[in-house]
């Protein structure tokens, strides 16, 4: 499958979670749209976005197992994260609670909204080894009377752990917390449906697992939020809204704004924020075409067992355990590292054998972590372990 990609073939990329590859077929479609938008830039934002978009919406909404209304296009789960985070009506003395497997971005966002609202933000310790089994109880003991939202990530990044997202969810909801699922390796990994899980915000990344143009990524909200929520950028889909709401006779310019702002809350305010390229979501249907295509569910499958087979070998190899179950993993894994290994390892791998990976940090740990992707050969991964720098 590498054939489709293009990335650069002398280099062993191991490192699809950070910022993904996209298929060649993709990226021409991604090409083509930006095309037609500066072939007439004011036909296509003005007239025709709105409606193209509401297509690329459907196909997402079909893969996601979700209801296009329920979903705003966003440039990245990061993105996504922040609109939930500032839209909270977080007061004195609330609080948010996460874990300490988050990611920094998003770590942050919340530091920063919760100290500026006088709320606290307290991470949860969950140990390694990780048991799934216990991850509900021990986060929903630490929930308080003063508990407005739980924020966690579906998959973590620097440990590569699959979180039971669903089972806090619904724990959630019967104490009246809200929910926030940071997914933004989830789609593509794992299989998702958004509807059942029943998390009160779900954002999620189209340019890593999925396979899309950077740029795409969605935010999933239940329809008792839609009005609560407001994007950084406030532009022409408050001026509809407003026009809309107060019975404005200008039909017309209400019809002319619903063209590129769309019809509905959710959209007016988070989609439209002004001028921007809108090709890598308009893109996102083709990578759902590639992946349906290409029978993801088994390049899944084998990707999993790539992946795990590694982690074993390696583990094997400096006599340490793994930090969780195979069944806790996806396409991506977590290997701690010995001590001896070099400080540099991630740029000794990457100057002396050409291969790109990154070493992340867990609460004092090093760990290799490992991405395979439907294009990852069996050489790619033998070359990380035949790779000088892991020896001995």
């Amino acid at each position: 499958m590498r054939e489709h990609f293009l990335l650069d073939p002398g280099l062993v990329f191991l490192n699809h979670g950070s910022f993904g590859a996209c298929p060649r077929a993709v990226v021409e479609a991604q090409r083509r749209w930006q095309d037609e938008l500066e072939a007439n830039p004011v036909a296509f934002l003005s007239r025709r976005s709105g409606q193209l978009l509401g297509h690329a919406r459907q196909a997402l909404a079909r893969y996601l197992g979700a209801h296009a209304e329920h979903l705003a296009l966003v440039p990245n789960a990061t993105t996504g994260v922040n609109i939930v985070a500032q839209s909270l009506a977080l007061q004195p003395g609330d609080e948010v609670l996460g874990t300490n497997h988050e990611y920094g971005a998003c770590d942050a966002t919340f530091q920063w909204v919760c100290e500026r609202r006088g709320a606290a933000y307290r991470k949860v310790d969950i140990p390694l080894p990780f048991e799934a089994a216990s991850f509900v109880d021990r986060l929903m003991a630490a929930v308080t009377p003063r508990t407005r939202l739980i924020f966690l990530s579906h998959i973590t990044s620097a440990t590569a752990l699959i979180f039971p997202v669903s089972d806090l969810c619904a724990a959630a909801r019967a104490r009246g917390v809200l929910t926030l699922i940071d997914g933004a390796h989830a789609p593509g990994q794992v299989p998702l449906n958004l509807q059942a899980m029943g998390a009160d915000f779900y954002t999620g990344n189209g340019h890593k697992w999925m396979c899309g143009p950077k740029g795409s990524a969605f935010l999933h909200v239940r329809p008792e939020h839609h009005a609560h929520l407001q994007a950084p950028v406030i532009s022409w889909g408050h001026v509809a809204e407003g026009l809309q709401a107060h019975g404005d006779p200008n039909h017309a310019t209400v019809a002319a704004l619903n063209r590129y702002t769309g019809t509905d809350t959710l959209q007016r305010r988070l989609q439209w924020q002004g001028t921007r390229d809108v090709s890598a979501w308009l893109a996102l249907p083709k990578a759902i075409a590639f992946q349906e295509a290409h029978d993801w569910p088994a390049v899944q499958a084998r990707c999993h067992e790539a992946a795990v087979r590694a982690m074993h070998t390696l583990c094997r190899r400096w006599g340490l355990a793994p930090i969780a179950r195979d069944q806790d993993f996806a396409q991506m894994v977590a290997v701690p590292l010995p001590p001896h290994l070099a400080p540099d390892l991630q740029q000794r791998l990457f100057e002396d054998s050409r291969i790109e990976i990154p070493v992340t940090q867990h609460e004092g740990r090093r760990l290799l972590r490992i991405s395979v992707q439907g294009y990852t050969a069996a050489a790619d991964v033998q070359a990380l372990l035949d790779a000088p720098a892991l020896a001995h």
